[in-house]
């Protein structure tokens, strides 16, 4: 025991180890170190301030592709506006001349029985009754043709017009006009302003 106290008597002390100074900057050292942060802030700064004119300039290249394209879709719209526009209007043109065309078509099958009925009332005949039929048969069909836009040119006493007449037989007749219409063969019809029978006539001079 004795001896382990007098070793721990005996033991030479550590000494405390100094703790090392951090260097201090001079004050010359320390400017260049804020001019070096500030250079580097601007630079940062600058850098910043490119990104965000290349992300203006970004947009801005969208926005006006985007605004050809709107006006490419525009113009591609209001041309099939029109195109099919045209196309109602010559459909509907077209199915007007179809049914021109067919009606008359029709009433051209039906002009002979109207001669026919002119004919009929022409001749003489005792029977009043069967006269007064007749009558009323071709008036019934006269106002058929009329809701069919159908209407009879007028020739007796007119002046004779090739778009409208034609002439089968002239006369010289002091008493009428120059190419006055003196005598009706057979009427003429129109349906729509449009001939379907030139009226047969007899002209005068």
């Amino acid at each position: 025991m004795n001896e382990e106290k007098d070793k721990k008597e005996t033991a030479p002390e550590t000494e405390a180890q100094p703790v090392p100074e951090e260097p201090q900057e001079s004050p010359e050292e320390e400017k260049t170190d804020k001019k070096a942060d500030k250079k580097d802030e601007k630079k940062e700064k600058k850098f910043g301030r490119k990104k965000e004119d290349e992300r203006v300039a970004a947009l801005e290249a969208e926005k006006d592709a985007l605004e050809k394209d709107k006006a490419a879709l525009n113009d591609k719209y209001l041309r099939i506006c029109a195109e099919y526009d045209n196309f109602r209007r010559r459909s509907q043109k077209e199915k007007d001349n179809l049914y021109g065309e067919i009606k008359a078509n029709t009433v051209q099958q039906f002009l002979p029985v109207y001669d026919n009925l002119t004919r009929a009332l022409k001749q003489g005949t005792e029977d009043e009754a069967y006269r007064k039929g007749v009558e009323m048969i071709m008036t019934q069909f006269e106002n058929t043709l009329e809701k069919l836009g159908v209407k009879k040119i007028e020739s007796l006493g007119q002046t004779f017009d090739p778009k409208l007449h034609n002439a089968v037989m002239h006369v010289d007749d002091e008493e009428q006009g120059e190419n006055t219409i003196v005598e009706v063969f057979q009427e003429g019809f129109t349906v729509n302003d449009r001939v379907i029978r030139f009226a047969m006539v007899k002209v005068a001079n």
